[in-house]
């Protein structure tokens, strides 16, 4: 059995699991954006992940994990901060070819990286900027802000609000329930609180995933 083959059946098992239903032109494309994280890690060092199978549990279904939480809000546009490789982002630009997608990163190797997977897989729907958010200007503000894995709640909150639409959601992907970060005094100044915490299914993780819904 190729590589391949075993990639897009661990997917589609991934998918059937989480009760996703993804078509299989997309789910070509999902293999070949994660068979570029694999050439592209041999060299310039993307993600700590370096097993392409391990990619579609820890990389794939992870970022899809939000799929109908993001497809609940329907939103115009999304932005993803910190985004790394494209995660959640290029997963979820590949799936709803509708939403306009941004991501940022202020590692240009990444952005590079991102720039190459949107030229390679013709995603018109995603772009990507490079530098650092805080300083991000929009023509148009984001109906939804996401980041996996990009620094506290507080600080996501404080470097993108100036990006976010009126009546956005700010998402953030979680391990565990980040109580210590609601005690957080910076946090606790904003006056905001989350909206809900939706627990995440990845299927083939036994580790906790949760998402934390905010508005301003």
């Amino acid at each position: 059995m190729s590589l391949q083959a075993m990639l897009q059946a661990k997917l589609e098992a991934g998918l059937l699991e989480m009760g996703l239903q993804i078509s299989a032109e997309k789910q070509v494309k999902l293999i070949a954006y994660l068979l570029l994280i694999d050439k592209w890690n041999k060299v310039h060092n993307l993600t700590a992940v370096r097993d392409p199978l391990e990619m579609v549990t820890l990389h794939l279904l992870d970022s899809l994990s939000v799929l109908k939480h993001v497809q609940a809000l329907a939103p115009k546009n999304l932005l993803d901060v910190g985004a790394g490789a494209g995660l959640p982002s290029i997963p979820l630009a590949i799936c709803l070819p509708e939403l306009q997608v941004t991501a940022i990163d202020s590692v240009q190797k990444k952005t590079s990286f991102m720039r190459q997977v949107k030229g390679e897989l013709a995603l018109s729907n995603f772009q990507v900027e490079y530098g650092r958010v805080e300083v991000l200007k929009v023509k148009q503000p984001f109906d939804v802000i996401i980041s996996r894995a990009f620094s506290e709640i507080a600080l996501f909150l404080k470097l993108t609000k100036h990006v976010l639409a009126d009546g956005g959601h700010w998402l953030a992907m979680k391990g565990v329930v980040p109580e210590h970060e609601f005690e957080n005094q910076d946090f606790k100044k904003m006056g905001i609180i989350p909206s809900k915490i939706e627990v995440l299914k990845v299927a083939g993780l036994e580790a906790e995933r949760h998402l934390v819904f905010l508005q301003p």
